[in-house]
C-alpha cells in the first residue's frame, strides 16, 4: 500500500456532485483502479498501489473540473474519464466539437473517439473510414459533426446512405412507399440528428432538401457537391457499390464511411465493398481510417463484454 494520495477541493460544495449519488462515481473508479477513495468532505483521499492511484487522481481531477464549471458528472462521463486515464491522457472540452443552434457540446468517451473526431475535423482527409464494432459511437459522431457542419451553414447539404441490405431483407419485400421502407433502417441516423438539432429543425431542413436519408443506391450517377456525405453499414455494400458511392464525391464535400467489417449480412461468397476498400486504399493521400475495438465501447458496460467474447470465440474458430 502506497502512501495515501489526498485531493483537496476548492469548495466542499462541489464534493457530492463528484461522488455521485450514493457514491456511484466514486466506486466506478474504485473499480477501474483497484483504489479505495474516501470522501471527508473538504477533498478526497485514494489508498491503493501507485499505478492506480495516479490514473484514479486524473480521472477524480477531471470530475472536480467538470463539477466547478457546473456539470454534474454522470457514470457515462466518469467512464470516459476513466478511458482517458488508461491511455495517460486527460479529456479537454476543446477535444469536442460544438452544434451551433443546439448549443451541445459533443466530447469524446475515449482516445478512439477523440482521434477519430480529430479526423473528421482535420483538413488533410476528404475521406475518413470509421471501422469497428457497434456500439463504439461511429456513426453517432458522424452524423453529430455533419449536423455541426450543417447548422453553421458551412456545407449546403448533409447526405446519408445505407446499404439496402438488413439481416437477409431487402427493401422491395417491405411494405409501403419508398420513404417508409427506408426510415426504419435508417432510425439510428434520425436519433443522432434529433439529438443533435432536435427533431423540429431536423424535419425543416429535410423538408427543404439540406437533409437527405436515402439507400445507397440512389448515389448513383450524381455528383455530391458541398455536402457533408455518410455512408453508414458500409460492410453490406459490394464493392461495385463501395466504388461507385466514393467516385460521387465532388467540390467542396467530405465523406465518413463506417461500418463493421466483421458483419456482413452479403451471401457469404460475396465479398464487403467496405473492407476491400480498407485494403486499396491504405495510404492514399487524402484517404485516413480511424479503427475501434471492442475496448471502445461505450454502449451498456455489457455490450463491450460480449462484443469481447464474440471476438474470443471468432479467433478461437479461425485457429
Amino acid at each position: 500500500m502506497n502512501k495515501p494520495v489526498r485531493i483537496t477541493l476548492k469548495s466542499p460544495d462541489i464534493a457530492a456532485s463528484v461522488c455521485g449519488i450514493n457514491s456511484e462515481n466514486l466506486a466506478l473508479v474504485e473499480q477501474a483502479f483497484d483504489v479505495l477513495i474516501d470522501a471527508p468532505g473538504d477533498g478526497f483521499v485514494v489508498r491503493g498501489r501507485a499505478q492506480g492511484q495516479g490514473p484514479a487522481r486524473a480521472v477524480l481531477q477531471t470530475l472536480i473540473k467538470a463539477a466547478e464549471s457546473g456539470q454534474t458528472p454522470d457514470a457515462p462521463s466518469v467512464r470516459a474519464a476513466i478511458a482517458f486515464a488508461r491511455k495517460g491522457e486527460t479529456p479537454h472540452a476543446r477535444d469536442g466539437f460544438v452544434v451551433p443552434r443546439a448549443k451541445r457540446l459533443i466530447s469524446p468517451r475515449n482516445p478512439a473517439q477523440k482521434a477519430y473526431i480529430d479526423l473528421l475535423r482535420g483538413a488533410d482527409a476528404d475521406l475518413v473510414f470509421g471501422v469497428g464494432p457497434a456500439g463504439t459511437g461511429k456513426t453517432f459522431l458522424a452524423v453529430c459533426y455533419g449536423a455541426s457542419l450543417l447548422a453553421a451553414r458551412k456545407i449546403d447539404k448533409l447526405i446519408v446512405a445505407r446499404p439496402a441490405l438488413e439481416a437477409g431483407e431487402r427493401l422491395g419485400f417491405l411494405p409501403g412507399a419508398l420513404e417508409e421502407k427506408v426510415d426504419p433502417y435508417m432510425l439510428p441516423v434520425w436519433d443522432a440528428l434529433n439529438e443533435a438539432l432536435g427533431q423540429e429543425t431536423v424535419l425543416k431542413r429535410r423538408a427543404e432538401g439540406r437533409i437527405e436519408i436515402a439507400p445507397l443506391a440512389f448515389m448513383r450517377g450524381r455528383t455530391l457537391s458541398h455536402a457533408f456525405v455518410i455512408i453508414d453499414e458500409a460492410q453490406n455494400a459490394t464493392i461495385a457499390q463501395m466504388r461507385m458511392v466514393l467516385t460521387r464525391l465532388g467540390e467542396g464535400s467530405r465523406m465518413v464511411v463506417t461500418g463493421d467489417p466483421s458483419q456482413s449480412d452479403l451471401p457469404r461468397e460475396q465479398p464487403s465493398g467496405l473492407a476491400h476498400a480498407l485494403d486499396v486504399l491504405s495510404g492514399v493521400e487524402g484517404c485516413a481510417i480511424a479503427r475501434f475495438t471492442g475496448k471502445d465501447v461505450v454502449r451498456h458496460p455489457l455490450v463491450a463484454r460480449i462484443v469481447a467474447a464474440y471476438e474470443a470465440e471468432g479467433s478461437a474458430l479461425d485457429g
